[in-house]
Order: structure tokens, then sequence, then C-alpha cells
């Protein structure tokens, strides 16, 4: 990828950056232009660096006269190709704005910038007795910044929300150049519109997230994982429904045997039973309620929805149990994978399974099809594994051509065809899919105001 960085353009760039907050090698351009969708042509024109908020002010306000757009980049782990860069745009890495700023002890608040890891607030809320709850398995990896424009979701959302619920304030650069400064921690305003909302989970179309205050809880109670040998989809509804009816879950997962083949391979994991099992799901509740929770497990394996299980007894015996799940998507990364990531009401999903059963079975009867997903939260990844003789274009022009069958079941259940990886360019053309025209006219409203340019993120979520 040769670089097309004239010098003129790189003394307008420096008039901003240092030398050392420019990156315009190939190696370097393939690397942040683009995240973990790898289905993508990458063609960044530049990588920046910006180490304060006045530098990217000055960036935004500068671009539309450099006529060049702006694609915000965070950690680089999104599935839906939100953080790439396609067409000679300049990333904005918030790499090296990573600092938590602030603690208010008291408020249980922190205040950060959008570079922070997750998993650095994560252990620095442990540091003080504290607990942030938004988890995945790319959160050494993925930053704040980019949670908040993804509304990022993860494996504890059926206790603890996504992303938004944790958003106490917002600091954000619109597409003018202009400073917002939203909610500053409050707990209650009601002073017109909370502005902060509209930024999480624009993926950077609206403004670059450039500080963010989250909100802390206190320690949960050590945790017990249970992981369970389940005969059908159907049945893990079944044990679904009598778990939450006897305990409070933090999470309920499911995965697939294929899934757990793939962790197995890839992984120093072994199997949690002697027999394989059509699918698996995994428990997570407050070890307090262990009596609850074997009382349970007895009642549905006498239903017949359980073929066997197995309790953590340790904390890192929960953590090997959460590796048979969390080791998923890293698994299959190097299948190219074509991910669906849909949603629908709880209630809706048997018969929603059923109907995406029938479309998987029609139309890749010939492909490996790997299931997993936050079905407590009525979440489904559904994987589609590219064989290896297969070009990614072709894999990808097949996948895509069968998604509009799918996203049709999904519109019929009011559901939504990217419940937590976002829109991106991925899913772009099929969001009318989960939105109505109108929706997608005043969404398209509010990226003129805060983007009168076009600059910010162009073609992700919205068409041009």
């Amino acid at each position: 990828m040769p670089s097309r960085v004239t010098e003129q353009f790189r003394s307008k760039v420096a008039s901003v950056f240092s030398a050392n907050q420019i990156k315009t090698d190939p190696e370097d351009l393939a690397t942040w232009g683009t995240d973990w969708t790898r289905s993508f042509t990458v063609d960044p024109l530049a990588i920046v660096f910006p180490e304060s908020i006045d530098q990217i002010v000055q960036l935004v306000k500068k671009a539309p006269e450099w006529g060049v757009a702006l694609v915000p980049s965070g950690g680089r782990t999104g599935l839906s190709g939100g953080a790439v860069a396609p067409n000679q745009e300049i990333v904005v890495s918030l790499d090296r704005m990573n600092k938590i700023l602030e603690f208010f002890e008291t408020d249980k608040i922190v205040r950060c910038q959008a570079g922070l890891v997750t998993q650095q607030l994560q252990e620095f809320a442990s540091s003080h007795g504290l607990f942030y709850p938004v988890d995945f398995s790319s959160s050494g990896s993925s930053q704040i910044g980019g949670n908040i424009a993804t509304n990022a979701g993860g494996i504890r959302v059926i206790r603890y929300g996504m992303t938004r619920r944790w958003v106490a304030g917002l600091t954000v650069v619109t597409g003018t150049g202009e400073v917002l400064q939203l909610n500053h921690g409050l707990i209650k305003n009601a002073t017109g519109y909370d502005l902060r909302h509209l930024f999480v989970g624009s993926e950077g179309t609206l403004g670059i997230v450039v500080e963010a205050e989250m909100r802390l809880l206190p320690q949960p109670v050590e945790q017990q994982v249970m992981v369970l040998a389940v005969p059908d989809l159907h049945c893990i509804l079944d044990v679904l429904s009598a778990f939450q009816n006897a305990l409070e879950l933090s999470a309920f997962e499911f995965f697939s045997e294929l899934a757990l083949q793939k962790v197995i391979a890839h992984r120093d994991v072994r199997r949690p039973f002697g027999s394989p099992s059509p699918f698996y799901a995994l428990l997570e509740y407050d070890a307090t309620q262990f009596e609850t929770a074997n009382a349970t497990f007895e009642r549905v394996a006498e239903s017949g929805w359980v073929r066997d299980g197995v309790v953590s007894q340790s904390l890192s015996e929960a953590m090997t149990l959460w590796e048979l799940r969390e080791g998923i998507s890293e698994s299959i990364a190097a299948f190219t994978p074509y991910k669906n990531d849909i949603s629908v009401r709880i209630g809706e999903i048997p018969g929603f399974l059923e109907d995406v059963e029938s479309i998987v079975s029609q139309h890749y009867p010939d492909l490996e099809v790997v299931w997993f997903g936050h079905i407590g939260d009525g979440n489904l990844h559904l994987n589609i594994l590219r064989p290896s003789e297969v070009s990614v274009e072709d894999f990808y022009q097949r996948c895509h051509a069968i998604s509009p069958e799918l996203f049709s079941l999904i519109q019929h259940r009011q559901g939504s065809i990217s419940a937590e990886h976002g829109v991106g360019l991925l899913k772009r053309d099929f969001l009318n899919y989960s939105r109505t025209n109108e929706e997608i006219q005043v969404m398209q409203g509010l990226k003129h105001v805060f983007d009168p340019h076009g600059i910010l993120n162009p073609n992700k979520l919205l068409a041009a």
C-alpha cells in the first residue's frame, strides 16, 4: 500500500502534529486502518496520534479545508468495519489519550480519556474496591471511547446492561470542532435534551469522544460458574427461565459443540464433560446462591433439559470455564467468519430460532456454522466460517446475498440486525431492516447538525 502523502499535505498536518504523532508507512497504515473484520480494502492517507483535545479540535476544523475525512480509531476490535479507513481518510487514533484523569470517590465516578483500555478501567476500579461491570473478550485491547461509540455490551448485560448505563458524562468534539461537555456526571439533570446519549452508539459519525466519566459499582460478591450440557437450543430457553425464576444471574451464555471444538483446537483447554453435547449453557451467579443453583440444576436435569453439569469450586476454575466461551471469537478468527450479531425480544427467541435454523440448513449445508451468544439478553451470534479454498471476496458475497432473508425474519419480529457490534460498513446497507425510513431520515438530520461537512467516519452507519 504505497503512501500518497505529498510534502505539501505533510506540512499541513505538521502544523497540528509533531513528526512522532504521524505515521504514513504502509505497514502502519494497514495496521491502524482496519478493525477485526479483516474483509474490507484498507487505504488510509495517514494515521495521527493526538495527545490533547486541542489537537483534535484543530484537526477537525482544518479537515474540510484539506479535503479529507477523519476515521476515529480506538482499540480497533470492532466487528462491523466501523474503524476501517477505505478511502484516503486520516485515521485519528486515541491511543495516546489513555489516562485516568480524576477519581470522584464519593460519586464512584472515574473521569478518563477515551483511549483508556477497558481492562485498565476494570483494574483501577478493583484497586479501589469497586467494579466496572462491562466486560467482553476484547477488554484487554478495546478502549473506552470505542466502547461508548458502539454502546458495547458483552457477557454480563443480563444483570448490568450495556455501556450506555455507565456513562455519567462525556466530552466530545463535533464535526465543526465544537467541544461539548455533557451531563458532568450528574445523576439527576432535567435540563432538556440529554445529548450524551446521542453520542453513545453513534460510531464516531457525530463527534469524537475524547473524555468520559464512567460510573463504578461496589465489588460484587464472589461469583460461581456453572456449565451445562444441553440437548437442543429450545431446552436452553427452558433452562434460562428456570434459573431466572430461582436466582439472579450475572450471565447466561450459550455455545455450540462446534464452537467448543474450535476453542479446544486453538487453546490449551479441556472438555467440560466426557461426551459431547449439541449445545452448552454457561451461567454465572452469586456464589452465596449455590444451594439454590444446585437445586435448580437437579430440577432441569430431571426435566431432561440438561444432560450434565459442572460447577466451579474456585476462582481459577471459574476462569477456566469462562475460557470455553470467551475463547470462541479468537479461535474462529483465522476462518474469516461472516458474523451475524442479531437480537430479538427474549420471548420471541423460540420461534426465531426455528426460523433461523431453517435458513442455515437451507443456505449453508456445506459450511461450518458456529453458534454462540448472550441468549439471556436475546442476543445470538451466528458465525459462518469461510472454507480455506474460497476467497474472502467470494465468501462474503455469498453470505451478504443471503443476509436479507435472515434480516427479514428479524424485521418481522422487530429485532435488531446488530445487537452489540454496531453497523459500520458491514451492515450499513441493511439498516432499514431495523430502522424505519422515518427514523433513518431523523438520524441523517442529526448527522448534518453535528457534522455538516460530512468529515466524521463517512459512509459508516449511514450511507452518504
